[in-house]
Protein backbone atom coordinates (compact mmCIF):
# COMPACT_ATOMS: atom_id res chain seq x y z
CA UNK A 1 0.00 0.00 0.00
CA UNK A 2 1.43 3.32 -0.99
CA UNK A 3 1.61 6.02 1.67
CA UNK A 4 0.33 9.25 0.39
CA UNK A 5 2.99 11.99 0.23
CA UNK A 6 1.13 14.34 2.49
CA UNK A 7 0.97 11.68 5.23
CA UNK A 8 4.76 11.14 5.03
CA UNK A 9 5.38 14.83 5.32
CA UNK A 10 3.06 14.97 8.30
CA UNK A 11 4.87 12.14 10.04
CA UNK A 12 8.28 13.70 9.39
CA UNK A 13 7.06 17.07 10.69
CA UNK A 14 5.69 15.46 13.82
CA UNK A 15 9.03 13.69 14.39
CA UNK A 16 10.97 16.92 13.91
CA UNK A 17 8.65 18.75 16.31
CA UNK A 18 9.01 15.97 18.84
CA UNK A 19 12.82 16.00 18.62
CA UNK A 20 12.85 19.78 18.73
CA UNK A 21 10.60 19.79 21.79
CA UNK A 22 12.82 17.23 23.51
CA UNK A 23 15.96 19.26 22.63
CA UNK A 24 14.41 22.48 23.91
CA UNK A 25 13.31 20.74 27.10
CA UNK A 26 16.82 19.31 27.55
CA UNK A 27 18.52 22.63 26.93
CA UNK A 28 16.19 24.28 29.43
CA UNK A 29 17.41 21.99 32.18
CA UNK A 30 19.88 23.68 34.58
CA UNK A 31 23.50 22.71 34.04
CA UNK A 32 25.26 21.09 36.99
CA UNK A 33 29.04 21.04 37.41
CA UNK A 34 29.83 17.58 38.76
CA UNK A 35 32.87 15.67 40.03
CA UNK A 36 33.34 11.94 40.37
CA UNK A 37 33.96 10.23 43.71
CA UNK A 38 37.34 8.50 43.50
CA UNK A 39 39.35 6.16 45.65
CA UNK A 40 42.61 7.52 47.06
CA UNK A 41 44.43 8.68 50.18
CA UNK A 42 42.32 10.67 52.61
CA UNK A 43 44.12 13.36 54.53
CA UNK A 44 43.23 14.68 57.96
CA UNK A 45 44.44 18.24 58.24
CA UNK A 46 43.88 21.34 60.30
CA UNK A 47 43.16 24.70 58.65
CA UNK A 48 44.68 28.08 59.35
CA UNK A 49 45.41 31.44 57.81
CA UNK A 50 48.84 32.47 56.56
CA UNK A 51 50.65 35.76 56.08
CA UNK A 52 54.03 36.47 54.53
CA UNK A 53 56.26 38.82 56.51
CA UNK A 54 59.78 40.14 56.18
CA UNK A 55 62.01 38.26 58.61
CA UNK A 56 62.77 41.57 60.28
CA UNK A 57 62.60 45.32 59.66
CA UNK A 58 65.35 47.73 60.70
CA UNK A 59 64.79 51.40 61.36
CA UNK A 60 68.11 52.92 60.35
CA UNK A 61 69.16 55.51 62.93
CA UNK A 62 72.14 57.72 63.69
CA UNK A 63 73.76 57.40 67.11
CA UNK A 64 75.11 60.95 66.85
CA UNK A 65 73.73 64.28 65.69
CA UNK A 66 74.98 65.94 62.53
CA UNK A 67 74.24 67.23 59.06
CA UNK A 68 73.87 64.77 56.18
CA UNK A 69 76.79 65.35 53.82
CA UNK A 70 76.19 62.42 51.47
CA UNK A 71 73.75 59.53 51.10
CA UNK A 72 73.16 56.59 48.77
CA UNK A 73 69.69 55.83 50.16
CA UNK A 74 66.88 55.38 47.68
CA UNK A 75 63.52 53.67 48.02
CA UNK A 76 63.65 50.16 46.55
CA UNK A 77 67.45 49.97 46.62
CA UNK A 78 68.99 46.63 47.61
CA UNK A 79 71.66 47.05 50.29
CA UNK A 80 74.11 44.65 51.87
CA UNK A 81 75.59 44.35 55.34
CA UNK A 82 78.32 46.97 55.83
CA UNK A 83 77.42 49.14 52.82
CA UNK A 84 77.98 52.87 53.51
CA UNK A 85 74.55 54.47 53.29
CA UNK A 86 74.88 57.91 54.92
CA UNK A 87 77.87 60.16 55.67
CA UNK A 88 77.44 62.98 58.20
CA UNK A 89 79.62 66.11 58.10
CA UNK A 90 82.71 65.41 60.24
CA UNK A 91 84.28 68.91 60.04
CA UNK A 92 83.77 69.93 63.68
CA UNK A 93 84.82 66.51 64.94
CA UNK A 94 87.99 66.61 62.81
CA UNK A 95 88.95 69.95 64.40
CA UNK A 96 88.35 68.56 67.88
CA UNK A 97 90.41 65.46 67.12
CA UNK A 98 93.29 67.62 65.89
CA UNK A 99 93.16 69.71 69.09
CA UNK A 100 93.21 66.64 71.32
CA UNK A 101 96.10 65.11 69.39
CA UNK A 102 98.17 68.29 69.87
CA UNK A 103 97.43 68.34 73.58
CA UNK A 104 98.26 64.66 73.76
CA UNK A 105 101.73 65.25 72.32
CA UNK A 106 102.43 67.88 75.02
CA UNK A 107 100.95 65.69 77.77
CA UNK A 108 103.14 62.72 76.78
CA UNK A 109 106.21 64.95 76.89
CA UNK A 110 105.29 66.29 80.36
CA UNK A 111 104.76 62.73 81.56
CA UNK A 112 108.15 61.65 80.19
CA UNK A 113 109.91 64.58 81.94
CA UNK A 114 108.15 63.86 85.18
CA UNK A 115 107.33 66.25 88.05
CA UNK A 116 109.09 69.62 88.27
CA UNK A 117 109.54 68.85 91.95
CA UNK A 118 111.87 65.94 91.32
CA UNK A 119 115.04 68.12 91.58
CA UNK A 120 113.88 69.58 94.93
CA UNK A 121 113.24 66.07 96.24
CA UNK A 122 116.72 64.89 95.20
CA UNK A 123 118.39 67.92 96.79
CA UNK A 124 116.42 67.52 100.00
CA UNK A 125 117.34 63.82 100.18
CA UNK A 126 121.04 64.75 99.99
CA UNK A 127 120.58 67.34 102.72
CA UNK A 128 118.79 64.90 105.02
CA UNK A 129 121.50 62.28 104.45
CA UNK A 130 124.19 64.81 105.42
CA UNK A 131 122.27 65.83 108.54
CA UNK A 132 121.87 62.18 109.52
CA UNK A 133 125.67 61.79 109.45
CA UNK A 134 126.10 64.92 111.57
CA UNK A 135 123.48 63.78 114.05
CA UNK A 136 125.20 60.43 114.33
CA UNK A 137 128.41 62.26 115.25
CA UNK A 138 126.51 64.37 117.81
CA UNK A 139 126.97 67.57 115.82
CA UNK A 140 123.24 68.07 114.91
CA UNK A 141 120.17 67.91 117.14
CA UNK A 142 117.99 64.83 116.68
CA UNK A 143 114.80 66.86 116.92
CA UNK A 144 115.84 69.06 114.00
CA UNK A 145 116.72 65.98 111.98
CA UNK A 146 113.17 64.65 112.45
CA UNK A 147 111.75 67.94 111.15
CA UNK A 148 113.90 67.66 108.03
CA UNK A 149 112.79 64.08 107.48
CA UNK A 150 109.13 65.08 107.70
CA UNK A 151 109.74 67.90 105.24
CA UNK A 152 111.36 65.41 102.84
CA UNK A 153 108.39 63.03 103.17
CA UNK A 154 105.90 65.79 102.39
CA UNK A 155 107.93 66.85 99.38
CA UNK A 156 108.08 63.25 98.06
CA UNK A 157 104.31 62.86 98.48
CA UNK A 158 103.66 66.07 96.55
CA UNK A 159 105.99 64.88 93.75
CA UNK A 160 104.21 61.52 93.56
CA UNK A 161 100.82 63.24 93.45
CA UNK A 162 102.08 65.56 90.71
CA UNK A 163 103.26 62.57 88.64
CA UNK A 164 99.94 60.78 89.19
CA UNK A 165 98.13 63.86 87.91
CA UNK A 166 100.41 63.97 84.86
CA UNK A 167 99.60 60.33 84.08
CA UNK A 168 95.88 60.93 84.66
CA UNK A 169 95.91 63.95 82.32
CA UNK A 170 97.61 61.84 79.65
CA UNK A 171 95.09 59.00 80.01
CA UNK A 172 92.14 61.42 79.92
CA UNK A 173 93.38 62.91 76.65
CA UNK A 174 93.87 59.43 75.19
CA UNK A 175 90.30 58.55 76.18
CA UNK A 176 88.99 61.79 74.71
CA UNK A 177 90.78 60.99 71.45
CA UNK A 178 89.31 57.48 71.30
CA UNK A 179 85.86 58.86 72.08
CA UNK A 180 86.05 61.47 69.32
CA UNK A 181 87.41 58.95 66.82
CA UNK A 182 84.56 56.61 67.71
CA UNK A 183 82.10 59.48 67.30
CA UNK A 184 83.56 60.12 63.86
CA UNK A 185 83.17 56.45 62.95
CA UNK A 186 79.50 56.62 63.96
CA UNK A 187 79.03 59.50 61.53
CA UNK A 188 79.56 56.97 58.72
CA UNK A 189 76.30 55.02 58.84
CA UNK A 190 76.34 51.56 57.29
CA UNK A 191 73.70 48.94 56.50
CA UNK A 192 73.04 46.78 59.60
CA UNK A 193 71.99 43.82 57.42
CA UNK A 194 71.10 42.77 53.90
CA UNK A 195 67.78 44.22 52.85
CA UNK A 196 65.74 46.59 50.73
CA UNK A 197 65.15 50.28 51.50
CA UNK A 198 61.42 50.90 51.86
CA UNK A 199 61.43 54.48 53.17
CA UNK A 200 63.90 57.40 53.40
CA UNK A 201 63.48 60.12 56.02
CA UNK A 202 66.68 62.21 55.61
CA UNK A 203 68.33 63.76 52.55
CA UNK A 204 71.58 65.60 51.87
CA UNK A 205 71.71 68.81 53.90
CA UNK A 206 69.23 67.70 56.55
CA UNK A 207 70.25 68.22 60.18
CA UNK A 208 69.42 65.12 62.24
CA UNK A 209 69.56 64.45 65.96
CA UNK A 210 70.97 61.43 67.73
CA UNK A 211 68.72 58.39 67.50
CA UNK A 212 66.75 60.02 64.69
CA UNK A 213 65.28 57.65 62.05
CA UNK A 214 66.97 57.97 58.67
CA UNK A 215 65.44 55.12 56.67
CA UNK A 216 63.53 51.86 56.91
CA UNK A 217 65.14 48.64 55.68
CA UNK A 218 63.35 45.30 55.49
CA UNK A 219 65.12 41.98 55.21
CA UNK A 220 65.18 40.12 51.90
CA UNK A 221 64.44 36.88 53.72
CA UNK A 222 60.78 36.06 54.36
CA UNK A 223 58.82 34.14 56.96
CA UNK A 224 55.43 32.54 56.45
CA UNK A 225 53.36 32.65 59.62
CA UNK A 226 50.32 30.43 60.04
CA UNK A 227 47.66 31.25 62.63
CA UNK A 228 45.72 28.34 64.13
CA UNK A 229 42.84 28.09 66.57
CA UNK A 230 43.37 26.48 69.95
CA UNK A 231 41.46 23.29 69.04
CA UNK A 232 43.59 22.74 65.93
CA UNK A 233 46.95 23.68 67.43
CA UNK A 234 47.38 20.69 69.76
CA UNK A 235 47.92 18.17 66.94
CA UNK A 236 50.58 20.20 65.11
CA UNK A 237 54.20 18.95 65.27
CA UNK A 238 57.52 20.02 63.78
CA UNK A 239 58.22 18.55 60.35
CA UNK A 240 54.57 17.98 59.40
CA UNK A 241 53.68 18.60 55.77
CA UNK A 242 51.25 21.27 54.73
CA UNK A 243 49.56 22.76 51.68
CA UNK A 244 49.46 26.54 51.27
CA UNK A 245 47.34 28.68 48.97
CA UNK A 246 47.97 32.42 48.55
CA UNK A 247 45.06 34.60 47.47
CA UNK A 248 47.26 36.51 45.03
CA UNK A 249 48.15 33.30 43.19
CA UNK A 250 44.61 32.01 42.84
CA UNK A 251 43.86 28.33 43.42
CA UNK A 252 47.49 27.18 43.08
CA UNK A 253 48.73 25.22 46.07
CA UNK A 254 52.31 24.90 47.32
CA UNK A 255 53.99 22.30 49.48
CA UNK A 256 55.21 23.45 52.88
CA UNK A 257 56.74 22.11 56.09
CA UNK A 258 56.23 23.18 59.71
CA UNK A 259 59.60 24.56 60.92
CA UNK A 260 58.79 26.43 64.15
CA UNK A 261 55.98 26.38 66.71
CA UNK A 262 55.35 29.15 69.21
CA UNK A 263 54.03 27.64 72.47
CA UNK A 264 51.87 30.58 73.56
CA UNK A 265 48.81 32.17 71.96
CA UNK A 266 48.43 35.77 70.90
CA UNK A 267 46.80 37.57 73.81
CA UNK A 268 44.52 39.57 71.52
CA UNK A 269 43.30 36.85 69.13
CA UNK A 270 43.91 33.69 71.18
CA UNK A 271 45.38 32.08 68.07
CA UNK A 272 48.64 30.15 67.95
CA UNK A 273 51.49 30.80 65.51
CA UNK A 274 53.55 28.27 63.55
CA UNK A 275 56.17 29.01 60.90
CA UNK A 276 56.25 27.32 57.52
CA UNK A 277 58.92 26.67 54.91
CA UNK A 278 57.06 27.06 51.60
CA UNK A 279 58.39 25.76 48.28
CA UNK A 280 57.51 28.06 45.40
CA UNK A 281 58.12 27.40 41.70
CA UNK A 282 60.62 29.49 39.80
CA UNK A 283 59.26 32.91 38.92
CA UNK A 284 57.10 33.30 42.02
CA UNK A 285 58.26 35.09 45.14
CA UNK A 286 57.06 35.64 48.67
CA UNK A 287 56.17 39.30 49.00
CA UNK A 288 55.51 40.75 52.47
CA UNK A 289 51.80 41.16 52.97
CA UNK A 290 50.65 38.12 50.97
CA UNK A 291 47.86 36.28 52.75
CA UNK A 292 46.13 32.96 52.21
CA UNK A 293 45.21 29.71 53.87
CA UNK A 294 47.04 26.59 54.98
CA UNK A 295 46.12 22.99 55.59
CA UNK A 296 48.56 21.13 57.86
CA UNK A 297 48.53 17.34 57.41
CA UNK A 298 48.01 15.50 60.72
CA UNK A 299 47.36 11.95 59.45
CA UNK A 300 46.47 10.00 56.28
CA UNK A 301 44.29 7.01 55.36
CA UNK A 302 44.66 4.99 52.16
CA UNK A 303 41.93 3.46 49.96
CA UNK A 304 39.28 6.01 50.92
CA UNK A 305 36.36 7.46 48.94
CA UNK A 306 37.19 11.09 48.21
CA UNK A 307 35.22 14.00 46.77
CA UNK A 308 35.96 17.73 46.46
CA UNK A 309 35.20 19.53 49.70
CA UNK A 310 33.17 22.14 47.86
CA UNK A 311 30.59 19.42 47.03
CA UNK A 312 29.39 19.35 50.64
CA UNK A 313 26.30 21.19 51.85
CA UNK A 314 26.77 20.61 55.55
CA UNK A 315 26.32 16.82 55.83
CA UNK A 316 24.61 16.49 52.43
CA UNK A 317 25.57 16.26 48.76
CA UNK A 318 23.64 16.33 45.50
CA UNK A 319 24.24 12.97 43.76
CA UNK A 320 23.55 12.44 40.06
CA UNK A 321 21.15 9.49 39.59
CA UNK A 322 20.61 9.04 35.87
CA UNK A 323 19.70 12.55 34.73
CA UNK A 324 18.20 13.63 38.07
CA UNK A 325 19.70 14.90 41.32
CA UNK A 326 19.17 13.26 44.70
CA UNK A 327 19.94 15.10 47.93
CA UNK A 328 21.76 12.51 50.02
CA UNK A 329 23.11 12.55 53.57
CA UNK A 330 26.74 11.42 53.93
CA UNK A 331 29.12 10.71 56.76
CA UNK A 332 32.44 12.55 56.58
CA UNK A 333 35.87 11.26 57.55
CA UNK A 334 39.18 13.05 57.16
CA UNK A 335 39.06 16.60 55.77
CA UNK A 336 41.77 18.60 54.06
CA UNK A 337 41.88 21.99 52.39
CA UNK A 338 40.22 20.83 49.14
CA UNK A 339 39.10 17.23 49.65
CA UNK A 340 36.99 15.27 52.10
CA UNK A 341 36.68 11.56 52.81
CA UNK A 342 33.18 10.04 52.65
CA UNK A 343 32.90 6.97 54.87
CA UNK A 344 29.17 6.37 54.34
CA UNK A 345 26.48 7.38 51.88
CA UNK A 346 28.47 7.55 48.63
CA UNK A 347 30.19 5.02 46.37
CA UNK A 348 33.19 5.28 44.10
CA UNK A 349 32.36 6.62 40.57
CA UNK A 350 29.16 8.35 41.69
CA UNK A 351 29.00 11.98 40.63
CA UNK A 352 28.26 14.92 42.93
CA UNK A 353 27.46 18.58 42.27
CA UNK A 354 30.32 20.90 43.26
CA UNK A 355 28.97 24.40 42.58
CA UNK A 356 25.86 26.61 42.86
CA UNK A 357 23.96 24.23 45.13
CA UNK A 358 21.29 26.82 45.79
CA UNK A 359 20.08 26.45 42.18
CA UNK A 360 19.03 22.82 42.65
CA UNK A 361 16.34 20.83 44.45
CA UNK A 362 15.96 17.15 45.17
CA UNK A 363 14.69 15.42 41.98
CA UNK A 364 15.76 18.15 39.53
CA UNK A 365 16.62 16.91 36.06
CA UNK A 366 19.88 18.48 34.90
CA UNK A 367 22.51 18.68 32.23
CA UNK A 368 26.01 17.94 33.47
CA UNK A 369 29.52 19.23 32.93
CA UNK A 370 32.57 17.56 34.42
CA UNK A 371 34.77 19.50 36.83
CA UNK A 372 38.32 18.84 37.92
CA UNK A 373 38.60 17.32 41.39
Amino acid sequence: MTVRPWISRLLIGALVLSLGGWLIAYLMRPQALVATATRGTAVRSVPGTVEVKAEFANELKSEVAGRVADTTLDVGKRVYLGDVLVQLDTGDVDIEIERIRNELVAARRRFELGSTMRADVLNTRDTVANLERQAAAGAYPQAELEKQRRSLQQLEQRMELDEVNLKLALENLENQLRSKEREKQKMTITAPSDGVVTAVFARVGDLIGSNSPIAMIIATTRTVEAKLSEENFAAVKLGQKASVRFLTYGADQYNATVTKILPSADSATQRYTVFLDVVLPEGRTLVPGLTGEVSIVISERANAVIIPRRALIGDYVYVLEGSSLARRRVEKGYESLNQVEIVKGLAVDEQVVVEQHDRFRDGDRVRTQSAQN
